[in-house]
C-alpha cells in the first residue's frame, strides 16, 4: 500500500480562510519554528524554548482569546510571546519567514521520511551538503549516509525504501487530500454569474474514499464566457482542453490532480449529472434498462428510438422515476446491483436526521476550542444533544485528562448545561484501551460520566487475537457506550490494526454497544462495507466527527454520505435518535 504523508504546501487550493487564529495554529507555528531552527543547526536551547512554549499552550485549557498575557503561562517567555502576538495580529511570523529564507527549500520534504527529524536532516546538510531528496538518494546509494554517526546500514536501507514509497505517484488520492481543492473550486464557481447551477460528480460525489480525478457538471447558457473564466482560475498547472462543452485542467501540487468541467444546458443538467457521476457499472445497467424500453441514455437526455425525441428532466429523481426506479443516492451507485436491490422506496440516512454529535475534543485535551465554543457551535447546527469526549490520561501527547481534571470538567459542563438549556450536554470521555488490555479508568470514574467512548491509540502491531481481547474488555464493560474508529485506519496513511470484524460486530450486538463511523475524511472508520455488516446485525452505528476544531463539525456530511453507502437508515443510527430515546439506549447497558 502506498502511504501518503500530506505536508502543508503554499498552494492557492490548500489555503483555508479562518475567521480567527486557533490555538492549534499557534502551536503548529511554534513547532515549525523549532523545526526550522533545528535544520539551521541553531542553539539547542533556542529550539527547546519554542517546543516548550508549544507544549505549554497545548496543556493550557483556555482558547487563544482567553489567554491574555502569554508570559504568565509557565514555559512561554517574552521572545516566544512576541512571536505569538505578531502572528495573531498580522497572520504571519517574521522569524519564520527569515528562517525559511535561510533553509534550503529541498530540506523540508525530507521531514516526510520515516526516521528523519530536524537534527538528523541538519547533520545531512552540514556534513554531506545534502539539500534535497535527489541528493539524499544519491548519498544513500553510495553508502555515504551509513558512515555518519547515529545512522548506520539499517537506517540507510529504511530511508531508501521510504524515498521509493514517497516518489511512487499514486493512481488515486485519499478524499481528504482533495477536499480543500474542492472547497476552493466550488467557491470559485459560485462566484461566476453566468453559471446557473453546478455540482461535483464522479467518484467524489459517490463518496469514494480514494479519487483519481475531479469532475464537475455546470449548467450555463453562456459556455464561452464560463470557459474563459475557468481557465483564468488560479493554481492551474496545465490546460489540457478548453472547448465549449469541456474544460480540462491539471492543478498545482505534488500529485498533478486532473479536473474536468462539463458544460451543459440547464435542460441537460440532470442527465449529465447522472452520467458523469457513474459508476460505470451503474450506468451500464441503466442503459440496459433503457434499451429494454427502446430508449437510449446519454449525457444529453433519454432518446426515444422510435421517434428520435430526446427527453430531459428537471432532476435526477425525475430521471429515475421515468424508468419506474426509486431515486438512488450517488453513494449507492456502485455496481448496478443496487437497482434490483432497491425496488421500493428506501429511507436512506440524511443529514437532516442527525440530532447530535457524540465525539469531539476541546482545549481540555488536544482540541482548539473551549467547551463553551463547542457548545455554541453545536447549537448553531441545530443539535438536540452533544457529548464532550476529551482524551483520557494515557494519551499524554494529547494532554489527556486525569481523574481529577475529568471531574472538574464535568462540573464545568454542568455549569454550561444551566446556561444552555436548549441542548443536552453529555459529560463523556474518549478512554484508551491500553496495550495490556486494561481500560484507562476504573469503573468508579466511568460511572460518573454520561457517555463513554473506548478506543485504541497504541499497540497497533499486536496480533489480531490480542487486539480482539482488548476490544472485548471494552465491549463487556457496562459503562462503555461506543467503540470509536474501530479499526484505527487512516486512509492512505496506515491500514490500522488487525481485527475480526465478524467477532467485533457480534460482541457489539450482544453487549448493546454502538460502533462508530468516524466522519473525519482521513478515517471514515468503520468503512461502508463494515457499516453494512453492522446494520444487518442490528448494531447501532454512531456517526461522529471526532472534531478537534469547531469547523470540523461539518465533517458530519461526509460521514452521512459514507453511511448512505453502507445502506444505513435513520433507525440504524444512534445519533439520529431523539434525546429521550438516546438516553434510554445509554441506560440499557448500565
Amino acid at each position: 500500500m502506498v502511504k501518503f504523508k500530506l505536508v502543508q504546501v503554499e498552494n492557492v487550493f490548500l489555503k483555508v480562510l479562518i475567521s480567527m487564529v486557533h490555538k492549534k495554529e499557534i502551536i503548529r507555528l511554534l513547532e515549525t519554528i523549532a523545526t526550522y531552527m533545528e535544520l539551521m543547526g541553531e542553539n539547542s536551547f533556542k529550539v527547546a524554548a519554542f517546543r516548550k512554549a508549544a507544549n505549554a499552550l497545548e496543556r493550557d485549557q483556555r482558547s487563544i482569546k482567553e489567554l491574555g498575557d502569554y508570559t504568565t503561562i509557565p514555559g512561554i517567555g517574552k521572545g516566544t510571546a512576541s512571536v505569538i502576538e505578531e502572528y495573531i495580529e498580522l497572520g504571519e511570523s517574521a522569524l519564520l519567514n527569515e528562517l525559511k529564507a535561510k533553509v534550503p527549500a529541498g530540506l523540508i520534504p525530507l521531514l516526510q521520511l520515516q526516521g528523519l527529524g530536524g537534527k538528523k536532516i541538519a547533520r545531512l546538510y552540514q556534513e554531506l551538503h545534502i539539500t534535497n531528496m535527489d541528493e539524499l538518494k544519491e548519498a544513500l546509494e553510495l553508502g555515504k549516509v551509513a558512515k555518519l554517526s547515529g545512522f548506520g546500514q539499517k537506517t540507510e536501507e529504511n530511508l531508501l525504501q521510504s524515498i521509493r514509497e514517497l516518489k511512487a505517484k499514486p493512481e488515486r488520492l485519499p478524499m481528504a487530500a482533495v477536499l480543500p481543492i474542492v472547497d476552493y473550486i466550488e467557491a470559485y464557481l459560485a462566484a461566476i454569474p453566468e453559471i446557473d447551477r453546478f455540482s461535483k460528480a464522479g467518484s467524489l460525489r459517490r463518496a469514494e474514499e480514494m479519487v483519481k480525478d475531479l469532475d464537475f457538471v455546470i449548467a450555463t447558457a453562456s459556455p464561452g464566457i464560463v470557459k474563459e473564466k475557468l481557465i483564468e482560475m488560479k493554481g492551474i498547472k496545465r490546460i489540457v482542453a478548453k472547448g465549449d462543452t469541456k474544460v480540462s485542467i491539471v492543478v498545482d501540487g505534488d500529485f498533478g490532480l486532473s479536473i474536468d468541467f462539463r458544460l451543459v444546458t440547464q435542460q441537460e443538467f440532470a442527465t449529465a449529472l447522472h452520467h458523469f457521476t457513474g459508476s460505470k457499472e451503474h450506468n451500464v445497467r441503466m442503459r440496459q434498462i433503457a434499451k429494454e424500453c427502446n430508449q437510449k441514455i446519454s449525457e444529453y437526455g433519454v432518446e426515444d428510438l422510435e421517434n428520435g425525441k430526446v427527453l430531459t428532466f428537471a432532476s435526477e429523481q425525475d430521471f429515475y422515476q421515468h424508468f419506474n426506479i426509486p431515486y438512488l443516492p450517488p453513494e449507492v451507485r456502485i455496481n448496478g446491483e443496487e437497482i434490483e436491490i432497491f425496488q421500493k422506496e428506501y429511507s436512506f440516512i440524511d443529514i437532516k436526521h442527525i440530532k447530535g454529535d457524540l465525539h469531539m475534543h476541546t482545549t481540555w485535551s488536544d482540541g482548539a476550542h473551549t467547551l463553551e465554543e463547542m457548545v455554541q457551535a453545536c447549537i448553531a447546527r441545530g443539535y438536540e444533544y452533544m457529548a464532550i469526549t476529551d482524551h483520557s490520561q494515557f494519551l499524554k501527547v494529547a494532554n489527556g485528562l486525569t481523574k481529577d481534571r475529568l471531574l472538574k470538567q464535568k462540573e464545568e459542563i454542568a455549569r454550561l448545561q444551566e446556561k444552555y438549556p436548549d441542548i443536552l450536554i453529555l459529560a463523556g470521555i474518549e478512554m484508551d484501551i491500553l496495550p495490556d488490555g486494561s481500560l484507562d479508568f476504573e469503573n468508579d470514574v466511568l460511572e460518573e460520566l454520561d457517555f463513554v467512548i473506548a478506543s485504541i491509540h497504541s499497540g497497533f502491531q499486536q496480533s489480531k487475537a490480542k487486539i480482539m481481547e482488548r476490544l472485548k474488555t471494552a465491549l463487556n464493560n457496562v459503562h462503555v457506550n461506543l467503540i470509536a474508529h474501530p479499526t484505527g485506519r487512516k486512509i492512505g496513511k496506515r491500514t490500522g490494526y488487525e481485527i475480526d470484524i465478524e467477532q467485533l460486530i457480534e460482541l457489539a450486538s450482544s453487549t448493546n454497544t454502538a460502533l462508530e463511523l468516524n466522519a473525519n475524511p482521513n478515517r471514515l472508520d468503520l468503512n461502508f462495507e463494515y457499516v453494512r455488516k453492522a446494520r444487518q446485525a442490528g448494531v447501532k452505528i454512531c456517526i461522529n466527527t471526532d472534531a478537534h476544531y469547531k469547523e470540523s463539525l461539518s465533517f458530519m456530511e461526509i460521514g452521512v454520505a459514507t453511511a448512505r453507502k453502507g445502506w444505513l437508515q435513520p433507525n440504524d443510527c444512534l445519533n439520529a435518535m431523539n434525546k429521550e430515546d438516546l438516553l434510554a439506549f445509554l441506560n440499557i447497558k448500565r
